[in-house]
């Protein structure tokens, strides 16, 4: 649900008076700390999946089938993390928006879920039915 205008105008007014009010704080929460976050945890997620590769081998090797089944595992999981990871990282000359967030992102594209586009179709299709009889 995306913010209203009286909303964002007050989000507005509320980072204004923090840089205001400490200027150094308001950059620390920019999208900087959080792209060297998610680099971070690309670069844990990738180190991980080396060591699932070497789980693996090492279980095929010893014949030790719970080994590669650890292994691969640790594998899924860390492609899973630096999948995620690196697909919420912000592109490198991004830089947040006014109340960035998952709202202000949302309004541009409106990207709805399948069962939300289920849903207006079986309401237009109710509407439509009503409205003929």
């Amino acid at each position: 649900m995306p913010l209203s205008e009286h909303e964002q105008r007050m989000l507005e007014q509320m980072e204004r008076a923090l840089y205001a009010e400490d200027p150094k704080f308001a950059t620390a929460l920019e999208g900087s700390g959080l792209r060297t976050y998610t680099r971070r945890r690309v670069y844990q997620a990738v180190a991980g999946f080396l060591v699932g590769i070497a789980l693996l081998m090492a279980g095929m090797v010893a014949q030790q089938v719970w080994l590669s089944v650890v292994g691969f595992l640790v594998m899924l999981g860390c492609a899973v993390l630096a999948v995620t990871g690196w697909r919420k990282a912000p592109k490198p000359g991004e830089q947040p928006a006014a109340g960035a967030g998952p709202q202000t992102r949302r309004q541009g594209r409106q990207k709805r879920s399948m069962m939300d586009r289920i849903d207006e179709r079986w309401q237009r299709r109710r509407d439509e039915q009503q409205g003929g009889q």
